[in-house]
């Protein structure tokens, strides 16, 4: 008897994990980013990414981006992060891609959207568009929300160090590299679904 309750628990267990692996984000939903230099709230529309926006919101509601470095700011152009500051954090993700999700919201001022290294390789790195990057709609950039309020904030972010960080050294050594080698960096405090 303690043979079939241990396995039907296990099933029930089994089924629990399935449904929450599967579960989708809402169509649509806002996000707040705080940083040293104010709140960055985002909103988010699935419909515009539906792939990307479920990765998103999964990623958010499990802090996955608190913590986590502007590692890339290059003003007038990106400001990018999506390294998580703990290794063994990061290296539970980094190859855990996504499928694209076709372009169907521009590139423009304030959208945000997934880094890639190319096709079908997206997994946690996001920017935040400084301009109207629409050229980067034709490179597959599918960008899934805009910014609501606090664009000031972003792009009051740290941006001496441009694009100097080493993102294969974020991975093995996390922020400990980041805060030894670029002290002056700013952070995503927080990440929260509002």
């Amino acid at each position: 008897k303690m043979k079939v309750e241990a396995v039907a628990a296990v099933v029930v267990l089994a089924f629990c994990f399935i449904q929450l692996a599967s579960a989708t984000a809402p169509e649509f939903f806002q996000a707040e980013f705080t940083t040293v230099h104010g709140p960055i709230v985002l909103n988010i529309t699935r419909s515009y990414a539906p792939l990307g926006v479920d990765r998103f919101y999964e990623l958010v509601e499990n802090g996955y981006y608190n913590n986590n470095s502007f590692f890339r700011v290059l003003p007038g152009f990106v400001v990018q992060f999506g390294i998580n500051g703990n290794p063994a954090i990061s290296a539970k993700w980094v190859n855990a891609t996504i499928q694209d999700d076709p372009v169907l919201f521009s590139n423009k001022l304030g959208t945000i959207c997934f880094a890639t290294a190319g096709p079908n390789t997206r997994t946690t790195q996001l920017f935040i568009n400084y301009a109207d990057n629409s050229f980067l709609d034709s490179q597959g950039f599918s960008a899934f929300g805009i910014v609501e309020s606090g664009m000031n904030a972003a792009t009051q972010i740290f941006s001496r160090y441009g694009q100097q960080p080493n993102q294969d050294l974020i991975y093995r050594q996390g922020n400990a590299y980041l805060q030894a080698r670029f002290p002056d960096l700013d952070y995503l405090l927080s990440a929260t679904v509002l």
